[in-house]
C-alpha cells in the first residue's frame, strides 16, 4: 500500500491550489492528487470538436472531470467578491478571503492569466444599479475577470505542467471509499488502496453526491444547501451590450411578486456559446465564451435560476434536481430548446417554429421541445416574470424569439459540520471547494484550497 503525506481527493481548482500552496512551501511533502478523470493534456469531448454531434455520456466526462476540473472548459470568470460564489466567510472573515482570492489571482497571472479585470464601481456601472433598483433588481457588486474558455485551458495546462513533476497525480483512480485506521486515512480505488496522514476532499460539484454519502458513512453531520433550478436564455448581443460591455457579468437578482422567490442571472456570457455538461449522470446545459474575437458568437447568453433551500421532510435536494433533468432528458432526447413566445403561449416549439426564429441557436444539438413538460409550475412561474422584469432594463429580453434552453441545474453538496480551518470532526480531513457544499464559484473554491493548505502547514510546523 502507498503511503503519502497528504492525499487530495478531486483535481479541480480547489485541489489543485491546495497542492500548489503546500508544495510551494514544503517541496519534500508526499502530496497526491487522486482525479478519475484525464489529464489535461488528453481530456478531449465529442461535442466540443463537433457542436453538431449528440453527448455519448463517455464513462468520465471530458468537460466536467479531470485534472482542472469542470473549470478547466469553462470561459474562466474570477470573481472577486464575497457577496456571492460561496459561503467561505461564515468561516473567516470577508478581509480574509479576500486577501486569499487576491492571492490566487497572483498565481493564476503567473501563469498566463490577463490582469484586466471589469467593475461594478465605475460611474457607469452604477447608473446601471440605479437603473436596475429602480426595477427592483438588484446588481451585485464585484470584479471580475475574464480568462477565455481557450486561455483557460491554457492556463490550466501550465500550471499542470508545473506540478506533475513535483507531486504525484493518479488520473482515472476514483476513490470509492474513505476509512481511518491508527490515526491514518485509507482510500480504496479500483486500482488499489492508498493511505494518507493529512486528507482533503476536493471532488467538486461532480463528487458532490459520492462525498455525503461518504459522511453519513463517517457520521459526520450534514447540512442541507440549496438547490439552483431553471433554464440558459439565449438572446442577441445587442440587447444586453449596454450592460456587459461595462460590467461583463451582470448578477442580478430579483424577488418575485408572486412567490416572494429568489431568481437570479448567473454566469453571463456576451457573444458566448451555450453547452452541455454531462452532470451526476443527465445532460444540463451550460454557457461560455471565448476572448479570441473569431470564436465569438452573435448572441449572449445566461442562466435564469431559481433558488429553494428544502426543509424537513425532504432532504434529498440532489436527486430532485437531477429527476427534473433526467426528465428533460428523456422528453428532448437531450437538452430541452424553446422560444420564450411558445412558452407564454403554451405550445410546444418544433422545428417548423424554430426556423423562423430571428436568434439562431448555438448549441446545434438541442431538441425543439416544450419546458412546460419538465419544469413545474411555480418554477415557470418564476422564470417568466423574471424575464420580464429584466426587459424593462433590457429591452427585448422578452422578445418573442428569446430561446430558453433547459435545463440547467446547479446542484450542491449537503454541507458537512465544519470549524474555522475547514476541519471535519476527523482530525486532520478537511472538506474544501464547491463538493463541500461552502463554495460556488472557481474563486472562492480557489481560495478554500489555499486556505487548508496554509492550516496544514501551520499543524506541521508545530508538531
Amino acid at each position: 500500500m502507498k503511503h503519502y503525506d497528504i492525499g487530495i481527493i478531486g483535481g479541480g481548482i480547489s485541489g489543485i491550489m491546495c497542492a500548489y500552496e503546500l508544495i510551494k512551501h514544503k517541496p519534500d511533502l508526499e502530496i497526491c492528487i487522486f482525479e478519475k478523470g484525464n489529464s489535461i493534456l488528453n481530456r478531449r469531448c465529442p461535442l466540443t470538436e463537433n457542436r453538431s454531434e449528440k453527448c455519448v455520456k463517455c464513462s468520465t466526462c471530458a468537460i466536467m472531470e479531470g485534472f482542472g476540473g469542470c473549470g478547466s472548459f469553462s470561459d474562466g470568470k474570477y470573481n472577486f467578491t464575497t457577496e456571492f460564489g460561496g459561503w467561505l466567510n461564515e468561516y473567516i472573515s470577508s478581509e480574509k478571503v479576500m486577501e486569499l482570492i487576491e492571492y490566487m489571482d497572483e498565481i493564476l497571472i503567473k501563469f498566463g492569466a490577463t490582469t484586466k479585470r471589469f467593475s461594478t464601481h465605475t460611474p457607469k456601472a452604477r447608473e446601471l444599479r440605479k437603473i436596475a433598483l429602480q426595477n427592483d433588481l438588484h446588481l451585485l457588486q464585484a470584479e471580475v475577470k475574464h480568462l477565455g474558455t481557450e486561455n483557460n485551458l491554457k492556463i490550466m495546462t501550465n500550471i499542470y505542467n508545473y506540478l506533475k513533476d513535483k507531486l504525484n497525480i493518479k488520473h482515472h483512480t476514483e476513490i470509492t471509499d474513505i476509512s481511518q485506521e491508527n490515526s491514518k486515512f485509507l482510500l480504496t480505488s479500483e486500482n488499489g488502496q492508498y493511505s494518507c496522514n493529512y486528507l482533503i476532499s476536493a471532488v467538486g460539484r461532480v463528487g458532490s453526491e459520492w462525498f455525503t454519502h461518504q459522511c453519513k458513512k463517517l457520521k459526520i453531520n450534514l447540512t442541507n444547501n440549496q438547490i439552483d433550478l431553471g433554464v440558459r436564455v439565449e438572446l442577441p448581443y445587442e440587447i444586453f451590450s449596454h450592460i456587459t460591455d461595462e460590467v461583463y457579468e451582470a448578477k442580478l437578482h430579483y424577488h418575485t411578486k408572486k412567490y416572494n422567490d429568489l431568481v437570479k442571472t448567473f454566469c453571463m456570457n456576451p457573444r458566448g456559446h451555450v453547452v452541455t455538461e454531462n452532470t451526476i449522470g443527465v445532460l444540463t446545459v451550460n454557457g461560455h465564451s471565448y476572448s479570441d474575437e473569431n470564436l465569438k458568437s452573435e448572441n449572449t447568453n445566461f442562466a435564469l435560476l431559481v433558488s429553494n433551500k428544502f426543509t424537513s421532510p425532504f432532504n434529498e435536494p440532489l436527486k430532485y434536481g437531477r429527476y427534473i433533468a433526467t426528465l428533460s432528458n428523456m422528453l428532448g432526447d437531450g437538452v430541452i430548446l424553446q422560444r420564450f413566445g411558445d412558452l407564454i403561449k403554451g405550445r410546444r416549439t418544433n422545428e417548423k417554429r424554430m426556423k423562423k426564429s430571428f436568434t439562431n441557436p448555438t448549441l446545434k444539438s438541442a431538441n425543439a421541445g416544450d419546458l412546460g413538460l419538465v419544469l413545474p409550475k411555480r418554477y415557470l412561474d418564476n422564470i417568466i416574470e423574471m424575464i420580464y422584469s429584466l426587459d424593462n432594463i433590457a429591452r427585448g429580453t422578452a422578445n418573442y424569439d428569446t430561446l430558453l434552453y433547459g435545463v440547467e441545474v446547479k446542484f450542491y453538496s449537503a454541507r458537512p459540520e465544519l470549524d474555522n480551518r475547514l476541519e471535519t470532526r476527523y482530525p486532520n480531513f478537511y472538506a474544501i471547494g464547491d463538493g463541500a457544499g461552502i463554495t460556488r464559484s472557481l474563486s472562492q473554491a480557489a481560495a478554500s484550497g489555499i486556505y487548508v493548505a496554509r492550516n496544514i502547514l501551520d499543524r506541521i510546523d508545530d508538531q
